[in-house]
Parts: structure tokens; C-alpha cells; sequence
């Protein structure tokens, strides 16, 4: 199979130069300045063991597809529609995404669509530069056909990821998975608000808490905390790169590259999108999904409100839900 990679940032950058680096055919998918640096200098992709340059090779847009291509889509969630509309519609497409919302928005268009669930410690700000932080293996990477099983092409593209750096797993109970990590990424604006968290929180407690409690009330079945451990184990562990660690997650990096959009909307958006459609609060979601957005179109930096101000601004939402 070619692997074309729409998108190649942080998860599409490590996932196209992991495969190339093992002798898969892969077309990386960029634009602008990044797309520029790729297509004069290769792929720089900095890893804890080494840095490699790679010449992958890439395009700005879409290109004749052949009977064995795969569209792996890898951009932010509110890029997807946009980002598929282009490309025809008879390829099969794998949804390398956070939030739940793509793999719907993508077989609206197309008749076959994988789901992944991406943990993959991973930064990209610089153009044609993508560091992948995670050891011994690159990411844990789950595929599987939407909306459930698996069939040859998801064990096949599984084979391919564990062969290439990964632990690359086909799962019959994709969403599941990606569910579970819906609930992880909702502390995602909170990162990119305000900085790194650690401990207890109570603003973090909060949204985890209505994260869980409008899952449930949904129906929705998602994997616990110990599983996902239990399924990483100690195979994709964050290592310096360069001796400096990961400066922030996907949300973060989108503050940090001043790019005007943050996909919040599909991460605490969802939960507030299942709350108000099944009547259950969610008012520290809905905050961090208001202040974030709010940073991305002011293009405020990363980390910039003090977690006191947060704090405040949710306690607000929840004085106001208790007394309506």
C-alpha cells in the first residue's frame, strides 16, 4: 500500500517518516512554508535516539490515486472536512485524530473509514522539522473500521505500524478506545490556557468529572484509565529530545504556532455538544472551550493565563449553573 498522509505535523510527520524510514511508499501531504522545507530539505525528524533526514517525498494537494492508495488524514478537526473535500472518493480513509467527531464527517463522504487512536507524544512548530519524543516505540497507534471491526486492510496497516517503530494494533472496538482519549484530551485547553498540570486540580477534576458523567449518561462506552495503561505499558514512554522535553500538546502547539484555530471545539466542545443535547451541565468544559477559542482568534501565546483566573472563570460558570 501507499500511505498518503494529509497532514504532516506532529502525529502525520512521525507516522509517514516512521513508515518511510522502514521502506513503505508514503506521499506527505503539506502546505506553505512547512510543505517547502519538506519538499528542499526533506523530512527532519528528531527522535531521543537520533535525527534523521528523510526525503520523503511530498505535495501541496491532491494527486492521482492508485487501486492500493490509503488516505491518512492527520489534521485538526476542524480542518477535516476541508481537507478531504479535494481528494476522490472511492480510497479508503484512516481518521489519525483526536475527538470522536471525524471519522462521521469523513463517511459522509466516503464508503470506507478507519478510525485511529493516536497516543504519540510528538511537536511540530518549525517548518519541515517533526520531534517524536516517545520510546522505546514512536506511539501506540489502534485501528479499526468505523464504526466497528476490523477486516484486512486495518490488520494489514496495524502489521505495517508495528514493523515501522509503533505498537500498531487492529481493534474491533476502535471509538471505544478513541472515547477513553477524548476524556485524556480534554485537559488539552487547560495546557494550552495555562500550562503544564500536575496533581490534583480541582478546575481538572471538574472537567474529567463531566466528561465521565455525560459519557455515561449517553450510553457511550469508553476504555478506563487502567486499560489504556495497561495497553501502553511501558512501550512508548516521553524521552528528551535534543535534551529538552515536549513543550505542549496539540493545543498548545496550535497557540504556540499562532495559527488562528484550535480544535477544542471537538474535544471539550463534544462533551459540551452531548451535555446540552442530554441536559447535563458541563460548565467547566464549556469555559475551557470558550477561553481557548478565544486565544486562538486573539492569538494569545501559550500558558499565558494564570491558573487563578481559570479558576475563577469556573467557578463563575458554576455559581451560574447552581442558581439557574
Amino acid at each position: 500500500m501507499r500511505y498518503i498522509v494529509i497532514g504532516a505535523g506532529a502525529v502525520g510527520g512521525t507516522i509517514g517518516g516512521r513508515l518511510f524510514q522502514a521502506g513503505h511508499e508514503v506521499l506527505l501531504v503539506a502546505r506553505g512554508a512547512h510543505r517547502d522545507a519538506l519538499a528542499r530539505d526533506g523530512l527532519r525528524l528528531l527522535t531521543p535516539e537520533a535525527e534523521h533526514r528523510l526525503d520523503v517525498p511530498v505535495a501541496d494537494g491532491p494527486v492521482r490515486l492508485r487501486d492500493d492508495d490509503v488516505l491518512v488524514l492527520a489534521v485538526k478537526s476542524q480542518d477535516t472536512v476541508a481537507a478531504l473535500e479535494p481528494w476522490p472518493r472511492h480510497a479508503p480513509v484512516v481518521c489519525a485524530q483526536n475527538g470522536v467527531a471525524n471519522e462521521r464527517m469523513a463517511l459522509r463522504r466516503f464508503e470506507r473509514v478507519y478510525g485511529m487512536c493516536v497516543w504519540l507524544p510528538a511537536l511540530h512548530l518549525e517548518p519541515g522539522t517533526v520531534a517524536a519524543y516517545g520510546a522505546p516505540k514512536s506511539g501506540l497507534l489502534q485501528v479499526g473500521r468505523y464504526p466497528g471491526g476490523t477486516d484486512e486492510l486495518s490488520e494489514r496497516f496495524a502489521a505495517d505500524l508495528s514493523a515501522s517503530g509503533f505498537l500498531g494494533l487492529a481493534v474491533p472496538d476502535v471509538m471505544r478506545w478513541k472515547y477513553a482519549k477524548l476524556v485524556g484530551n480534554l485537559g488539552n485547553a487547560y495546557d494550552a490556557l495555562c500550562g503544564d498540570w500536575t496533581g490534583s486540580d480541582p478546575v481538572m477534576e471538574r472537567v474529567f468529572a463531566e466528561g465521565r458523567a455525560v459519557l455515561d449518561a449517553a450510553g457511550i462506552a469508553y476504555a478506563s484509565v487502567e486499560e489504556e495503561r495497561g495497553r501502553r505499558g511501558d512501550q512508548v514512554e516521553p524521552r528528551p529530545v535534543g535534551g529538552a522535553g515536549r513543550g505542549g500538546g496539540s493545543s498548545w502547539q496550535s497557540l504556540a504556532r499562532s495559527s488562528g484555530s484550535i480544535e477544542t471545539d471537538y474535544l471539550n466542545g463534544e462533551i459540551v455538544l452531548l451535555g446540552r443535547e442530554l441536559g447535563v451541565p458541563t460548565p467547566a468544559n464549556e469555559v475551557l472551550q470558550r477561553e481557548a477559542g478565544r486565544f486562538a482568534r486573539e492569538h494569545l501565546p501559550p500558558g499565558s493565563m494564570p491558573p487563578q483566573e481559570l479558576a475563577a472563570l469556573v467557578d463563575a460558570a458554576l455559581a451560574g449553573t447552581a442558581s439557574a
